[in-house]
């Protein structure tokens, strides 16, 4: 039995390394049937970004220098320092004093982080809002500001993103006037061309002009510097008149701000029926460009 076993030996060692062969080759097929799934998976997934990316560019286009056809003031409005998110260094500088008073309005964190705190760490810092929330060390309407800080006086009052919201900004100016000591400072960044947010409770957009007018020098205020920044690309969309549909809407931007210095006291003869004579005064409202013809 034995010399018959030895006899079939060379036989099954020939099956046994057939069979690891087999088996290496099937691990091999199944870890290339892996390696081309993942790499389905790959392709499946830049083809989906790829037609995410076309639905993006068909819905809203792609930003590119042809921009500047349709945003052909932007560098003229730009502020000169005081642009969305590039003033803070220019606070950093100016305002980043120890024992400066600063006041915000509006300062309840919603969507952004305190950057007072990485930019004006050593100022003596009070949070103003019209809500408790994280943030606001003094409760209370911006449209009765002093009232809430009695005898307080300020180096720097801000607001971001605020006078969109308020219902009479030009009081809110008012407020501001009386709780900016002489030689301090105000920055105030709202929106020209956003999208309404915060609604029922979302009133009005602004231009650099806008914000000229409310800081009326008759209020005591100078401006330092004030433009539009974000450039933004528009057009009429489906639902607009015939001679509207797809055409472009030049020059828009999505914020607007200015910054001013409180140099003397408010005139307590000033009243803003007064603004419009005023800006007579000193500008005019542009020609027309051409005659419109008598139809009837």
């Amino acid at each position: 039995m034995l010399k018959k076993v030895l006899k079939r030996m060379p036989g099954l060692r020939g099956l046994a390394q057939e069979l690891t062969d087999l088996r290496l080759q099937v691990q091999a097929g199944q870890e290339r049937e892996q390696r081309a799934h993942e790499e389905r998976l790959r392709l499946q997934g830049e083809l989906q970004q790829a037609r995410d990316m076309i639905g993006r560019l068909q819905l809203c286009g792609a930003s590119s220098d042809l921009d500047d056809i349709l945003v052909p003031e932007a560098g003229s409005r730009a502020p000169a320092f005081c642009g969305h998110s590039v003033v803070w260094p220019w606070l950093q500088e100016h305002i980043n004093r120890p024992g400066l008073e600063v006041l915000e309005i509006g300062s309840r964190l919603v969507v952004a982080r305190a950057l007072w705190k990485e930019y004006l760490p050593d100022v003596q810092y009070t949070g103003f809002d019209y809500l408790p929330g994280p943030n606001v060390d003094v409760v209370g309407d911006a449209h009765r500001l002093s009232q809430y800080l009695p005898g307080r006086q300020f180096d720097f009052v801000f607001s971001c993103a605020v006078f969109e919201h308020l219902v009479c900004p030009w009081l809110v100016v008012e407020e501001i006037s009386k709780v900016l000591r002489p030689g301090g400072k105000a920055f105030i960044e709202t929106h020209f061309s956003f999208s309404e947010h915060e609604a029922p409770w979302h009133f009005f957009q602004f231009n650099s002009r806008a914000l000229e007018q409310l800081f009326h020098p008759r209020l005591g205020f100078r401006v330092i510097d004030s433009g539009l920044s974000s450039p933004i690309v528009g057009r009429f969309a489906k639902g607009s008149q015939g001679y509207l549909l797809d055409q472009p809407v030049n020059n828009l931007y999505g914020h607007s701000e200015i910054v001013v210095e409180k140099v003397g006291p408010a005139d307590p003869a000033f009243s803003w029926r007064d603004v419009a004579q005023d800006l007579a005064a000193t500008s005019s409202y542009p020609p027309p460009l051409a005659s419109v013809p008598d139809t009837q």
